[in-house]
């Protein structure tokens, strides 16, 4: 049988490492130079896999590790995605991370309220018990920060909320949203150790009952309000917003209403961060794999498709930080615990389940290793003035020794984890000192502005009333 058309893509494509491939029929064929540093050897098992890779390349890869059409004799999965990834840079590898026809589909759906439950439940209402293998301590399902020094999981957590609450400049019994609030650790972190009242707001069914729960447990049920809620319908207005891996799952679409409604919400002196992966490169789909196993609906964005959006809408795009391997290291950390946990999470699925988180997990780190996978963090104010015009408020407090802020993160986390068995295992906390300062006094208002981005939002909130009707 003939590794068509494999053999062409591979033939082509390495230049770093070298890959075997071992045919249905014993023959075999190595690709890349003879003497490269990593090498791995995979044998195909099903004939028909290379039938379904000529259809669609980008699904088959994906599918055909998890069912088993193909295997590895040697080397390891991680070791594949660094060889194909590392000899693609500077070129996208023929239908790999491309499909010119879900690119179409990417371009014209729209994630409607209904939609965007289904998305978010498909993937973060799989199983707590999952999750609870793999994250932290407090649950923080996005990138870490890894500040110089930083060498656990729960201490490169506690410095990304640390980090975001630095630019959000926040002061006691101001108002935050924090939008795609997970399993509630952001808004209690900020909540407890900041003294705001904070409003998250999610889709997912398991990430609200936990959040509750954790509120509850925690004390902070007059400072802290989970909903579960689009958060195109949240009525308020807020002095800060915050939203943290969420905005991946928005939709290319729907990124001008995304903006409409932060300038909605977001208080004429107020301050917004978005924190969100992103391509250091010109806009493109995810991986279709990906796309339809791990995260339905989602899009990540270039900065050239966000920019002129806030522009549009007046707003200041106050701060902008690219944050370059910080999830690599994150995505290793998840691997290391999923890895750990691995048999006890094959009982509660199975084999198929494992290879296919596997496989996320990996091609994704790969990603932000070689690919043009980052992390954006970017501030948004309304006003010129909103701000101090220089970045040192975000670093007043900077000059404490971070080992003794560690050492405080990991003996709590420690109390946390006593309290956990005691009450819930769902509960989780984090630690921090809280910082103030003086708050910015809010500049004019731009009428004209607020009145149209009040038209948009209104219009968009017919739209989708009527959607939801049927009208």
């Amino acid at each position: 049988m003939s590794l068509f058309p494999l053999d062409r893509l591979l033939d082509r494509l390495i230049t770093t490492g070298s890959i075997t491939l071992i045919d249905t029929d014993g023959s075999q064929r190595t690709f890349g130079p003879a003497d490269a540093d990593k090498s791995v050897t995979i044998r195909i098992n099903d004939p028909r896999f290379m039938r379904r890779f000529a259809r669609r390349p980008g699904l088959a890869i994906g599918e055909g590790y998890v069912d088993g059409s193909y295997s590895l004799e040697d080397g390891r999965l991680q070791d594949t995605f660094d060889i194909v990834m590392s000899s693609a840079k500077g070129r996208e590898p023929p239908g790999f991370f491309a499909n010119s026809a879900m690119r179409a589909i990417r371009l014209i759906r729209r994630n409607d309220g209904a939609r965007a439950t289904q998305n978010v439940r498909h993937h973060y209402d799989i199983d707590h018990a999952l999750y609870e293998t793999f994250l932290d301590e407090d649950m923080q399902y996005s990138c870490a920060y890894w500040r110089d020094g930083v060498t656990s999981l729960d201490q490169a957590q506690h410095e990304k909320k640390e980090h975001i609450a630095r630019k959000l400049r926040l002061e006691p019994g101001m108002r935050v949203l924090d939008i795609g609030s997970g399993w509630g650790g952001m808004a209690l972190h900020l909540a407890r150790e900041y003294g705001v009242d904070v409003t998250g707001v999610t889709l997912s069914s398991d990430q609200y009952e936990t959040s509750l729960r954790r509120a509850q447990q925690e004390g902070l049920t007059d400072k802290v309000t989970f909903k579960l809620l689009d958060y195109r319908d949240e009525p308020g207005t807020f002095d800060r917003i915050v939203s943290v891996g969420m905005f991946e799952h928005v939709g290319r679409r729907n990124f001008g209403e995304f903006f409409d409604h932060i300038d909605r919400l977001l208080k004429p002196d107020g301050v917004a961060l978005l924190h969100t992966i992103g391509r250091n490169a010109p806009p493109a789909p995810i991986n279709v794999w990906m796309s339809q196993y791990i995260f339905p609906g989602a899009y990540l964005p270039s900065l050239s498709e966000l920019a002129p959006l806030m522009e549009e809408r007046g707003l200041w795009l106050t701060d902008y930080e690219m944050l370059r391997l910080h999830y690599a290291k994150t995505l290793a950390a998840w691997n290391e615990r999923f890895q750990a946990h691995r048999a006890e999470i094959a009982k509660r699925f199975d084999e198929r389940f494992c290879r296919m988180w596997e496989f996320y997990l990996l091609m994704c780190e790969a990603a932000f290793i070689h690919r043009t996978m980052v992390v954006f963090q970017i501030q948004i104010a309304k006003e010129i003035d909103t701000l101090p015009i220089t970045r040192d408020y975000m670093y007043a407090d900077a000059a404490a020794p971070m080992v003794s802020a560690a050492k405080q993160s990991s003996d709590q986390g420690a109390d946390r984890s006593n309290t956990r068995k005691r009450a819930s295992t769902t509960a989780r906390s984090g630690a921090s000192k809280p910082r103030g300062g003086a708050r910015k006094a809010a500049g004019t208002k731009r009428s004209n502005r607020k009145s149209t981005a009040a038209d948009r939002t209104a219009a968009k909130s017919r739209d989708r009333e009527s959607e939801k009707t049927g009208g």
